[in-house]
């Protein structure tokens, strides 16, 4: 009795982190940085290499290289991100994530936290309107781990 009652504290406690996340199309940027957290909670590092480092998730290994993390084919397309705790703040690390354009005009790098603005193949090619009705690559709380971890990796 006592286990479940736990189990559904905590999974009711989890539904009130993410009811309260801000919304892809009500983050505040300020020079391409987002100073406050999109879910009030800390981020986790170690999920947030997993997203790193998952072709499922983020596939950020796909563009960026860590020194220190063995990936079998990592990217150099974008920039090395060893130091990037020191290089961003993590309201740097957070805008870059959520939407990159608004720091690196013209990059590649996708917007993660993203859902609106986009031009839909489907719209331009054939002429028939394509399902706006998606959500972002990343959710709330997957940034705020990706950005967790960015936030470790030091020089020193």
């Amino acid at each position: 009795m006592r286990f479940t009652t736990l189990t559904l504290a905590a999974v009711f406690a989890a539904g009130i982190a993410q009811a309260d996340a801000v919304a892809p199309g009500d983050v505040k940027f300020n020079e391409g940085a987002v100073e406050q957290s999109l879910t009030g909670m800390p981020g986790n590092a170690e999920e947030g290499f997993k997203i790193y480092a998952s072709k499922q998730l983020g596939n950020c290994v796909a563009c960026h290289e860590i020194s220190s993390v063995d990936a079998q084919f990592p990217g150099d397309v974008g920039p090395m991100l060893d130091g990037a705790g020191e290089r961003w703040t993590e309201a740097q690390l957070r805008g870059i994530l959520v939407n990159s354009k608004m720091t690196f005009e013209g990059t590649v790098m996708p917007s993660y936290y993203r859902v609106d603005g986009f031009t839909r193949p489907g719209k331009v090619y054939t002429g028939k309107a394509a399902d706006d009705s998606f959500g972002p690559l990343l959710s709330a709380q997957q940034i705020e781990d990706v950005v967790a971890y960015l936030s470790t990796l030091k020089d020193s």
